[in-house]
C-alpha cells in the first residue's frame, strides 16, 4: 500500500487548530465557511489548542501513532541501526519527516509490529546523521521537520481566529503567488518551543515563530484548489498585528499529519530520553524539593523600556503608578536537592486580594519565558492590560493611610513531575499618582518566597516508560505558610490547582456544607475534563470515519455510545451531526445577514446576557468576546424567529453550544433544536404545549414515583413550580456542566422526550430528601441543594445512567397529551359560559386593540410613507430636469467635438501630405549625396589603382637600371649589388670624358625618377586628403538632413498645440 492509500484514512482530519486553553481540544464538523468565534476573552494567548474540522483528534491521533508513538525500549537497540523504511506501493515518494536527536520517535519497530502498510522514512535532524549540513541549525527542543514543501507568502489579517478568512486569504495567495520558496518546516513537540522555516539546501534558518505566538491552523478544503495548502497566522509586533503563513504540500495527504504536529506541540508532554540514554533514574537525597521564586514589577518609564517599580522598605509594599503599563516578571530557581527542569509555563495569572480562589484570579498575557544569563534560574515575562475591568484597581488611587494585597499564580510544567505545579505569591501594594516621583527609601525592588515542594516517586509498575524517573506531587507549601503554621499548629498546605487527584492530600468535604448555604449554584458552574480513555476515542474514531462516508443515516452504534456520553473533545462536531447541520450554509450566510439586523428585543437580550454562566470564564466578562458573541446568536434568532423572538432562557442554550462551537455553527444548532426538536413549540400559545409537558410529568411521577407524587398533591407543588427551568432551558440554567452537556447528547441524539427521563431521575435520586420538606423546602431544595448535588461527575454519571434505563415509550407520552387536552376541553365545557364569554371577548378587545393599535401604527407608516413618497418624486423630477440639461449641453459638446474632429482630420491629411512631401524630398536628397559619395569613393579607388601601377612601373624601371648597372662593366665598378655608388678609394688612372658624361646621364635619369616618385606620393596625399574632406561633407549632409528631419517634425507638433490652444481658449 502506497502513503496515500495508506494516509487516506486520516484524510478527514481537523482543518484547523488554533489556540484555546491548555491540553484542550475541540473537533467540530468543516462546514464550508465557517469562522471560529474567537471565544477566549482574557485567555485568548494561552498556549492551547483547539481544532475545527470534520475528523476526529483521536482518530487522526491513532493512525499517525507509527510515527508519533514512542518505541518498545527492548527494539531500541536494532531500529537505531535501521535507516529508512518505505512502503511497498507503486513509486509514490513518502513524505519526509525528520526528528531531532532527543526524541524517541522511530518509525520502524511500530511499522514493522502494528501496522505495516503505514511506513514514513523518518530521519534524524541532530547526531545520527553525519552528511549534514555545517549550516545545520541546533534546535534545542524535540521536533519533526517536513520537507517537499513550498512558502507562498503571507498577508496580514484582521481576524486571526477566523477559518473563513484564513481560507479566503489562502485561495488568494495561491492564485497569486508567481515566486514560490521551497522550505523545511520543523515543528516542536512542546509548546515552549519555535516552528522554524529552514533553506531546504544548506537548513539554515529563514524565519522562526515560538509556538506561543501562533494562534490558529487551518488546512484547505477537499476537493478544492487548496486542498494541498495549510496555513497559520501568528501574533506580529506584540500582538498588534497578524499576519497569516500559507504552505503548499506536494504531497497532499502530509496536511493532516503537519496539523497533527502543531495540536502535539501545545499539549503537555514531559521530554523523553534519547535513545542512547540507558542510565537508571536517579533517585533524590530527600523527597523536598525547595525554590525560590522572587516577583518583580515593571512600569513603562515613557522611554520605550520597563523599570522595575521600588518597594518601600516600612511597609513592604510595592508602589505602582496610576495609569502606566506594566509587566510582571517572575524568577523561579531551584536551591535544593536533584534539579528538575521546567519544561514550560502554561499560566501567568493575577487578581486583587488574598486567599483568593482559582476561579478569580485572571490570566495574564505571557510574553517569554527562558532562563538567566547565568543559567540557575528560569524567568517568565507577562503583560496587564490597564484597561481590563479586572485590573481596575491599578487604575484607582490607594489612600494613604491603606495598602492593597494582589495575588500572582504561576503553574509551571516540571519535567519528571506528573502534573503541573503552581507558585502563588501574596504581596502589598499601594497606587499612586502617575506625576509622583520616588525617592531613595525605596530601594527593594522584589519580593522573594521560598516554597517547599514534596514529590513522591511512583512505583516501577505505575510508569508509562520505564526511562522515565516520574514523581508525584504530594503538597507545596510555602516558606510563610510553614511560619504560620508552627505559630498557630494548623496545617494550611497549598496543593497544586490541577493534576491527578490520588497525588493531593484530601481537603475536608465541603458540599454537605455547601448544600446548606442558601446561595444557589452558578450557572456555567464546573468544569469539564477533555481526557478519555484510549479506548473509547478509537471506538468514537471509527464511527466518526464511517459517518462521514453517508451523513444521512446514523450509525446502528451511535445511540448506544451518546447514552455513555460524547468525549467533550468531538462533541462540537457531533452535536451538529446529531442536528442535521452538516449541510447548513443557508443559515451561516443567514446569521451574517441576520446579526446586522435590529432586534426589538435588544433590552432583554443585553439584561440577560449578563446573567448567563457568570460561573464561565468565556462569559464573566462584560463586554467580553463571549457575552459578544452570545448577543450577537440570541439576536439572530430574535429576528429569525419573529413569531416567538427571544424568550427568558435561550441564552443558556445558546451559551452551551458557543462553548463547543464557532457562533455560526452554534446559532445553526440553536435554530434546528427549536424547529426540528420541538422547542419552540414550548412557548407559543400562551406556553400550552408547555403545561401539557408539565401533566405528561405528573402522570409518570404518579406511575413511577407514587409516593412523591402524594407528597407533592399534599404540600400542594405543581410541576410549573420547579420544572419550568428544566424544560424551558433544557436544564442549562442550573446544574453543573459536565451534567448539562450529556443531557445536551441524550436530547440532540433520542429528542426532547429525554427530558422526562433525566427528570425523573432527579426526582427518584432525591425522593428521600423531598419526601421530607414542605412547600418551602421543597421549592428550596430544587433551588439550591439539587443542582449542588451534581457538582461531582460521579454523581452526575449515576444520574444519567438512571435517566438512560428509564423506559418512557412515545405511546404512553402520546396517551398522556391526549389525557391534557381531553382534560382541558372539559374544563372548559364544565365552565361556567358567562365566565368564559367574558374571558372570550377581553381576549378579543385585547386582540381588537391590538390591531387597532396596528391599525394606528400602518395608517401612520401609510402617511410617512406618501409624504416620502412625495418628497422622492419630487426630488426624482428635479433630478430629471438636471439631467435634461446636461443631455443638452452634452449634446452640443458632441456636436462642437464632432466639428472639431473634422477639423483636426482636415489638418491631419495635410499634415500628411506635407509630410509625404518633405519624406520625398528627403529622400531625394539622400539619394543625390549618395551618388556624389559613391563618385567620391569610384575616384578615390582610381587613384589609388593608378598609384599602385606607377608604383610598379617604377619598381621594374629601376630594376631595369639596376640590371642594365650590372651588366656593364664599367657601371658595375660605380655601383654597389644594393645600387648605391661606390666611393672610390683611389683614382683610376685614364678616365676619359665618356664616362663622366655617362655618369651624369645616369644621375640626371635618377633624379628625374625621385623626383616623379615624389609627385606620385604628392598625388597620394592629395587623394587621401580629398577622400577625408568628402567623409567630412558626406557627415554634414546626414546631418544636415536628420536636422531638418527634426525641424520639420518640430514645427509640426508647434502647429498642432497652437491650433489646439487656440481653440481651447474659443471653447472658453
Amino acid at each position: 500500500m502506497d502513503d496515500k492509500a495508506s494516509v487516506g484514512k486520516i484524510s478527514v482530519s481537523s482543518d484547523s487548530v488554533s489556540t484555546l486553553n491548555s491540553e484542550d481540544f475541540v473537533l467540530v464538523s468543516r462546514q464550508g465557511d465557517e469562522t471560529p468565534s474567537t471565544n477566549n476573552g482574557s485567555d485568548d494567548e494561552k498556549t492551547g489548542l483547539k481544532i475545527v474540522g470534520n475528523g476526529s483528534e483521536q482518530q487522526l491521533q491513532r493512525e499517525l501513532e507509527d510515527v508519533l508513538m514512542d518505541p518498545p525500549m527492548e527494539d531500541q537497540g536494532s531500529d537505531r541501526d535501521l535507516g529508512e523504511v518505505r512502503s511497498g506501493g507503486d513509486g509514490e515518494e513518502p513524505v519526509v519527516l525528520e526528528a531531532s536527536a532527543s526524541s524517541t520517535i522511530n518509525p520502524v519497530s511500530v511499522a514493522g509490529l502494528q501496522k505495516p502498510e503505514m511506513s514514513l522514512p523518518v530521519k534524524p535532524s541532530q547526531g545520527d546523521c553525519e552528511d549534514l549540513s555545517p549550516f545545520t541549525p541546533v534546535t534545542d527542543e524535540d521536533s519533526v521537520v517536513f520537507s517537499k514543501l513550498t512558502y507562498l507568502g503571507c498577508a496580514s489579517v484582521n481576524a486571526p481566529r477566523s477559518e473563513v478568512e484564513a481560507l479566503r486569504m489562502m485561495s488568494i495567495l495561491r492564485g497569486q503567488c508567481q515566486i514560490s520558496l521551497d522550505v523545511t518546516l520543523s515543528v516542536p513537540n512542546v509548546s515552549e518551543g519555535t516552528v522554524r522555516l529552514l533553506d531546504p539546501q544548506t537548513n539554515t534558518e529563514i524565519a522562526n515563530y515560538p509556538i506561543y505566538k501562533i494562534l490558529f491552523c487551518v488546512r484547505g478544503h477537499d476537493g478544492t484548489p487548496e486542498s494541498d495548502c495549510f496555513a497559520f497566522t501568528e501574533s506580529h509586533y506584540n500582538a498588534e498585528l497578524f499576519r497569516i503563513h500559507v504552505f503548499r504540500c506536494e504531497i497532499q495527504e502530509a496536511v493532516s499529519r503537519i496539523l497533527y504536529s502543531f495540536a502535539t506541540a501545545f499539549r503537555r508532554s514531559a521530554k523523553q530520553t534519547p535513545l542512547s540514554a540507558t542510565a537508571t533514574p536517579q533517585t533524590p537525597d530527600s523527597d523536598i524539593f525547595t525554590f525560590s521564586v522572587s516577583l518583580e514589577i515593571k512600569e513603562d518609564d515613557g522611554k520605550g523600556y520597563f523599570s522595575a517599580v521600588p518597594k518601600d522598605k516600612d511597609r513592604q509594599c510595592f508602589k505602582l503608578r496610576q495609569g502606566i503599563d506594566k509587566k510582571i516578571v517572575i524568577y523561579v530557581q531551584q536551591t535544593t536537592n536533584k534539579e528538575l527542569a521546567i519544561e514550560r509555563c502554561f499560566g501567568l495569572l493575577l487578581s486583587r486580594g488574598k486567599d483568593v480562589r482559582s476561579g478569580d484570579m485572571h490570566l495574564l498575557d505571557l510574553e517569554s519565558m527562558g532562563k538567566s544569563s547565568d543559567g540557575k534560574s528560569y524567568v517568565i515575562t507577562g503583560s496587564w492590560n490597564q484597561k481590563s475591568p479586572h485590573f481596575q484597581f491599578v487604575n484607582e488611587e490607594t489612600p494613604k493611610d491603606k495598602v492593597l494585597f494582589m495575588t500572582t499564580a504561576v503553574d509551571l510544567v516540571i519535567t519528571e513531575v506528573q502534573e503541573p505545579v503552581r507558585f502563588i505569591l501574596e504581596t502589598k501594594v499601594r497606587v499612586c499618582s502617575p506625576n509622583e516621583r520616588l525617592f531613595w527609601p525605596f530601594s527593594k525592588r522584589s519580593s522573594t518566597e521560598n516554597f517547599f515542594l514534596k514529590l513522591k516517586q511512583i512505583k516501577q509498575k505505575d510508569r508509562k516508560n520505564n526511562s522515565d524517573t516520574l514523581y508525584e506531587v504530594v503538597c507545596l507549601e510555602s516558606e510563610s505558610e510553614r511560619e504560620r503554621r508552627k505559630t498557630t499548629a494548623s496545617p494550611s498546605l497549598r496543593l497544586p490547582q490541577s493534576g491527578s487527584q490520588g497525588s493531593m492530600i484530601p481537603s475536608p468535604p465541603e458540599d454537605d456544607e455547601e448544600e446548606d448555604n442558601d446561595e444557589p449554584l452558578l450557572s456555567g458552574s464546573g468544569d469539564v475534563s477533555k481526557e478519555c480513555a484510549e479506548k473509547i476515542l478509537e471506538t468514537w474514531g471509527e464511527l466518526l470515519s464511517k459517518w462521514h462516508l453517508n451523513l444521512s443515516v446514523r450509525p446502528k452504534t451511535l445511540s448506544a455510545l451518546v447514552r455513555s456520553g460524547v468525549p467533550e473533545a468531538l462533541r462540537g462536531e457531533v452535536w451538529q451531526l446529531l442536528a442535521g447541520c452538516h449541510n447548513n450554509d443557508h443559515l451561516v450566510e443567514k446569521y451574517r445577514i441576520l446579526i446586522t439586523k435590529e432586534s426589538p428585543q435588544d433590552s432583554a437580550i443585553t439584561r440577560d446576557i449578563n446573567r448567563t454562566f457568570p460561573a464561565h470564564d468565556y462569559f464573566k466578562d462584560t463586554g467580553g468576546d463571549g457575552q459578544d458573541s452570545l448577543y450577537k446568536i440570541c439576536k439572530a434568532y430574535s429576528v429569525y424567529d419573529e413569531e416567538i423572538g427571544y424568550c427568558q432562557g435561550q441564552s443558556f442554550l445558546a451559551a452551551v453550544l458557543l462553548l463547543h462551537m464557532p457562533e455560526e455553527q452554534a446559532f445553526s444548532v440553536l435554530v434546528k433544536i427549536m424547529f426540528d426538536y420541538g422547542l419552540r413549540e414550548l412557548f407559543k400559545q400562551n406556553f400550552e404545549d408547555l403545561h401539557c409537558k408539565f401533566y405528561q410529568l405528573e402522570r409518570l411521577m404518579q406511575e413511577y414515583i407514587p409516593d412523591l407524587y402524594n407528597h407533592f398533591l399534599d404540600i400542594s407543588l405543581e410541576a410549573h413550580m420547579y420544572a419550568s427551568q428544566w424544560f424551558l432551558t433544557l436544564f442549562t440554567a442550573k446544574f453543573p456542566l459536565y451534567m448539562v452537556f450529556h443531557i445536551i447528547d441524550l436530547l440532540l441524539c433520542e429528542g426532547i422526550s429525554v427530558i422526562f427521563n433525566v427528570a425523573l431521575g432527579l426526582l427518584k435520586t432525591t425522593k428521600d430528601d423531598l419526601l421530607l420538606t414542605d412547600f418551602e423546602g421543597a421549592l428550596k431544595f430544587f433551588r439550591v441543594q439539587l443542582p449542588k448535588r451534581y457538582r461531582s461527575e460521579e454523581n452526575a454519571k449515576k444520574l444519567m445512567e438512571l435517566a438512560c434505563n428509564m423506559k418512557i415509550s412515545q405511546k404512553k407520552l402520546k396517551k398522556y397529551e391526549k389525557e391534557y387536552h381531553t382534560m382541558r376541553e372539559q374544563q372548559a365545557q364544565q365552565e361556567d359560559p358567562i365566565e368564559r364569554f367574558e374571558r372570550e371577548n377581553r381576549r378579543l378587545q385585547e386582540a381588537n386593540m391590538r390591531l387597532e393599535q396596528e391599525n394606528d401604527d400602518l395608517a401612520h407608516e401609510l402617511v410617512t410613507s406618501k409624504i416620502a413618497l412625495r418628497k422622492d418624486l419630487d426630488n426624482a423630477e428635479e433630478k430629471a430636469d438636471a439631467l435634461n440639461k446636461e443631455l443638452l449641453m452634452t449634446k452640443q459638446k458632441l456636436i462642437d467635438a464632432e466639428e472639431e474632429k473634422r477639423r483636426l482630420e482636415e489638418e491631419s491629411a495635410q499634415l500628411k501630405e506635407m509630410c509625404r512631401r518633405e519624406l520625398d524630398k528627403a529622400e531625394s536628397e539622400i539619394k543625390k549625396n549618395s551618388s556624389i559619395i559613391g563618385d567620391y569613393k569610384q575616384i578615390c579607388s582610381q587613384l589609388s589603382e593608378r598609384l599602385e601601377k606607377q608604383q610598379t612601373a617604377n619598381k621594374a624601371e629601376i630594376e631595369k637600371i639596376r640590371q642594365k648597372v650590372d651588366d656593364c662593366e664599367h657601371c658595375r665598378e660605380f655601383f654597389n649589388k644594393e645600387g648605391r655608388v661606390k666611393v672610390a678609394s683611389t683614382a683610376k688612372d685614364g678616365s676619359d670624358e665618356d664616362t663622366d658624361e655617362e655618369k651624369e646621364t645616369l644621375k640626371n635619369q635618377l633624379r628625374e625618377m625621385e623626383l616623379e616618385l615624389a609627385q606620385t606620393k604628392l598625388q597620394l596625399v592629395e587623394a587621401e586628403c580629398k577622400i577625408q574632406d568628402l567623409e567630412h561633407h558626406l557627415g554634414l549632409a546626414l546631418n544636415e538632413v536628420q536636422a531638418a528631419k527634426k525641424t520639420w517634425f518640430n514645427r509640426t507638433i508647434s502647429s498642432i498645440k497652437t491650433v489646439t490652444g487656440v481653440q481651447g481658449k474659443e471653447t472658453c
